[in-house]
């Protein structure tokens, strides 16, 4: 992402230490303005682990759900190794 792609959204729910729901939209851009989309994350223990299970909806298309996929693969990818490494 760079400085143009400036993403808003609000907290729609918060039930700690288990799921974050949130809204989701970019600045400035018509085909998915911030509000447009939601994602809920929930956070499911597994012994000493965590599953992390995302769920993104309300993308307008195709092509904007490929873009996200691989985005919140590449980010989760990232939460998972710096767990593993006990980064933080």
């Amino acid at each position: 992402m760079d400085e143009a792609n400036v993403v808003r959204g609000e907290y729609v729910e918060v039930d700690p230490p288990h799921r974050v729901v949130f809204t989701w939209g970019f600045e400035g851009n018509e085909g998915l303005p911030p509000g447009t989309s939601r994602v809920e994350v929930t956070l499911i223990p597994d012994g000493e682990a965590t599953i992390v299970r995302l769920r993104h909806t309300g993308l307008p298309d195709e092509g904007a759900r490929s873009q996200h996929e691989a985005g919140w693969q590449l980010y989760l990818g990232r939460l998972a190794a710096a767990g593993a490494s006990g980064a933080r």
